[in-house]
């Protein structure tokens, strides 16, 4: 009997996702942090390594990987991955762009008509029998609205094109400047706040963007403005927003991730400006499965020396070398 070859799996994978590596492969589940004893004699045979967009692989776990061809993250983030540590040591890093695009939008804008709206707080005033006693109180027209985009890639630029079905005006804010996007662009997001109604954050995690949206940039947002967050936990200040929304400083938030997943600060839930989902952007059926065809794809390839599907930018120097 042929041995298959080992994988670390350094997180819970998606069903998916773990399914299809186990045709191929043995899948060790976090045995690096079960069980260092094992996971030492078991690191010089480890040929691959399965993440998800919230998974920690850094340099001393790369150390000890001499065998390692490629990390194969299910998600587009990354942040948790060492790849500076990954291209010293000849380990391609991959992600899977591009397939949830169409979905973190559509959950995007479900979050701005949503806390816009107060649909969800409508629901609940109808179950709870309150509509015989009077009318809800009226909520904010989303069309029509400016909005701001916290990073204009390829999600950033699928939410706007949705905003602009609603005839909202789309400004953003980027590393960079895009000329070609046609909307307006502020060099920071405390400048974009203070234009827009709706603030929506699509950007990348990591030190850079930690708290990039802070108690500064939410005075700007103010009073009328709604903050949607898409992105990841770490690029919002949570305690700054809880503060601005229990004091009124902005009207409200739709939030998809938070700073501590899975756990969500009570104060939130108390809060009846806020719609609060599980970091569900890219969880529907088909895009799962998409994700996890092309996380294994990658890991295919990079175990097999075949060209790789999606590696990340910071990657694709070390490809070409």
């Amino acid at each position: 009997m042929t041995t298959k070859p080992d994988v670390l799996a350094v997180a819970k994978l998606h069903p998916f996702y773990l399914q299809a590596l186990q045709t191929l492969y043995t899948v060790h589940d976090r045995t690096h942090t079960e069980d260092p004893a094992a996971f030492a004699a078991l690191a010089p045979r480890i040929v691959g390594v399965a993440g998800t967009g919230e998974a920690l692989v850094p340099r001393s776990l790369l150390t000890q990987l001499p065998q390692a061809k490629v990390v194969s993250v299910f998600g587009v983030g990354y942040d948790g991955v060492d790849v500076d540590a990954a291209i010293e040591f000849g380990i391609p890093v991959t992600h899977t762009p591009d397939v949830l695009t169409d979905d973190v939008a559509d959950l995007a804008m479900g979050l701005v008509l949503s806390v816009g709206r107060a649909i969800p707080q409508a629901d609940q005033f109808v179950r709870a029998g309150r509509w015989p006693s009077g009318p809800i109180a009226l909520a904010r027209k989303v069309s029509g609205a400016r909005m701001g985009i916290v990073g204009l890639g390829r999600i950033g630029k699928a939410i706007a094109q949705r905003a602009q079905a609603f005839g909202m005006s789309i400004a953003y804010t980027a590393r960079s400047e895009k000329p070609d996007s046609g909307f307006t662009f502020f060099p920071s997001a405390l400048e974009l706040a203070a234009h827009v109604d709706f603030l929506v954050a699509i950007t990348p995690g990591g030190a850079g963007t930690r708290h990039l949206i802070n108690a500064q940039v939410l005075q700007a947002l103010g009073p009328r403005g709604f903050l949607i967050n898409v992105a990841r936990g770490s690029v919002v200040d949570e305690t700054a927003l809880i503060e601005a929304l229990q004091q009124g400083t902005i009207a409200g938030a739709g939030l998809d991730v938070f700073a501590d997943e899975p756990q969500v600060p009570e104060a939130l839930w108390r809060l009846n400006n806020v719609v609060l989902t599980p970091h569900m952007a890219s969880a529907t059926t088909e895009t799962r499965q998409a994700m996890a065809d092309l996380a294994f794809a990658n890991m295919q390839a990079g175990i097999s020396g075949q060209p790789l599907r999606t590696p990340v930018p910071e990657c694709m120097a070390l490809l070409k070398s």
